[in-house]
């Protein structure tokens, strides 16, 4: 099967969250399961170019038009363990992709909508015909309207069109003659059924766009599918949602257990095999990863457990109830250490000054910018990591701890739901129970599950111990959910 994947980020050469490890590890697999995939990029200037293997320009006169202006663009193309990746560079006026970052510019709209027109420009000037485009959130959705009312009558042969909605909340609302920019008449677009978008009808909703003109809709998790699927999870595309409910299928992420493996894990200080059969050695390993690191940061030794978080920390990420874990920790003898960001300026300075409190100084780190090889660290050494989210449609924490013998503690919603079984109250089998979990997005709800966990390690060593070997049994590769994503291409072939 022939599959490119259009998206606006790809780990580890431009990433900004998750997304990016998601089109990563996805390729990669697809390809090992004998498929030509390839990936259409923005050539961003912050690109980490080492990455890629044979970069060379294959395309040096690509043009694309935004109103009645013809631009030139560049494309570049690699290969990163093994997948082919194609960087479409615009020599454009305004240097979309020259601003040191991927999101977060006043023109994100027109950045995104003019990549993705150059990127169907490219397919067909290429002469490629895939028998799968898969597009990735709002900044790619506009492909679907692009290719099925403007490239197919140009002569672009496409299979189908797979949307993955990786976060409902991030929608690209733009103007109508945003539209017009890239040769669709954007007035006949505000409609109910097309793009018009369902809290203000003047504006035109590009995730919406995606779900009316895609074959296929997935989300990257079961549970987050369902959870859209209700006026609550679904929010002002509920309709929408509901309308297209048949062709929305949620399929789990998985993570790269290649790289996030702490037998070969370059950043750790003290390697160990995540092997349940070998548990006296990862405790020992963990132990040992723990004592270096608290003095590393000048932490005192731990009466009770060392619990971390590690997240951007956004309202998605109930920052509140993250603060209150960190006093209950502390409250209970435990110690928490946070690696965090904090693009909200009042989120960080609520954090910042619960750092320059004098009384956590020998209990709790925070930092609040991203290190990668103190993540690493801060799993390998970590008894458990916290992840109280409001909502999350998968998250890959929760599965990373596992792997490194952290115990998950999750609120139960979307994908934390669906890899995060509780060792008390699971209808799993004993098995299959993976972590701590608690209903309730409040204080209460915190207290409750850290006093579960808190009880765990300092009373039932055996019990913490099969939760960590159960971890290391889960499957979180790409393998089973790659295999999904054919059958969901499969299908959206033969309608």
């Amino acid at each position: 099967m022939r599959i490119v994947h259009i998206a606006s980020e790809l780990a580890p050469v431009a990433k900004a969250g998750g997304l990016g490890d998601v089109i990563h590890g996805l390729a990669k697999q697809q390809k090992q399961q004998g498929h030509h995939v390839e990936i259409i990029l923005p050539r961003y200037d912050i690109i980490q170019f080492e990455a890629f293997d044979t970069l060379k320009v294959s395309m040096r006169d690509l043009w694309s038009y935004e109103n009645s202006t013809q631009i030139h663009n560049s494309v570049w193309s690699a290969t990163i363990e093994g997948v082919t990746t194609h960087l479409i560079e615009p020599h454009h006026t305004s240097y979309y992709f020259n601003r040191g970052k991927i999101y977060g510019e006043a023109d994100d709209i027109s950045r995104f909508i003019y990549f993705s027109k150059t990127a169907l420009e490219f397919l067909l000037k290429s002469k490629k015909h895939p028998d799968i485009i898969h597009i990735h959130d709002w900044p790619t959705s506009i492909v679907a309207p692009l290719a099925k009312e403007i490239y197919k009558k140009l002569g672009l042969q496409v299979g189908a069109i797979v949307l993955t909605i990786h976060n409902l909340e991030h929608q690209g609302k733009c103007l109508a003659k945003d539209l017009s920019k890239i040769g669709l008449r954007g007035d006949d677009f505000l409609t109910e059924t097309s793009m018009q978008d369902p809290s203000d009808p003047t504006l035109i909703n590009l995730l919406k766009g995606g779900i009316e003109y895609s074959d296929i809709v997935t989300t990257v998790s079961p549970r987050y599918a369902e959870e859209i699927k209700t006026p609550l999870g679904g929010g002002n595309l509920y309709q929408t949602i509901q309308r297209h409910e048949k062709k929305i299928i949620g399929i789990l992420n998985g993570i790269e257990t290649e790289f996030w493996n702490p037998a070969n894990d370059h950043h750790l200080i003290r390697n160990y095999n995540p092997d349940p059969h070998q548990i006296r050695h990862v405790i020992k390993a963990k132990k040992q990863s723990k004592e270096i690191l608290l003095k590393k940061l000048k932490l005192s030794e731990p009466q009770g457990p060392l619990i971390c978080c590690i997240t951007r920390l956004v309202n998605q990420k109930s920052p509140e109830l993250i603060k209150e874990a960190i006093l209950y920790t502390l409250e209970k003898k435990g110690q928490f250490i946070l690696l965090g960001s904090a693009p909200d300026k009042e989120i960080e300075k609520e954090f910042l000054k619960l750092k320059n409190n004098p009384q956590l100084e020998s209990s709790a780190f925070i930092q609040l910018s991203f290190d990668e090889t103190f993540a690493h660290q801060i799993y390998a050494a970590s008894d458990a990591i916290i992840v109280p989210s409001l909502y999350e449609p998968c998250g890959l924490t929760q599965m990373i701890s596992m792997r490194y013998g952290t115990v998950p503690i999750v609120r139960k919603t979307g994908g934390l739901a669906d890899t995060v079984f509780d060792i008390d109250l699971s209808d799993k089998p004993v098995e299959q129970r993976t972590g701590f979990s608690f209903d309730f997005p409040d204080t209460k709800g915190v207290h409750w599950v850290l006093d579960r966990v808190f009880d765990c390690y300092e009373n039932d060593q055996k019990k913490w111990q099969t939760i960590v070997q159960n971890g290391f049994n889960i499957d979180v590769s790409w393998k089973h959910s790659a295999k999904e994503y054919e059958k969901a291409y499969y299908s959206a072939l033969r309608l």
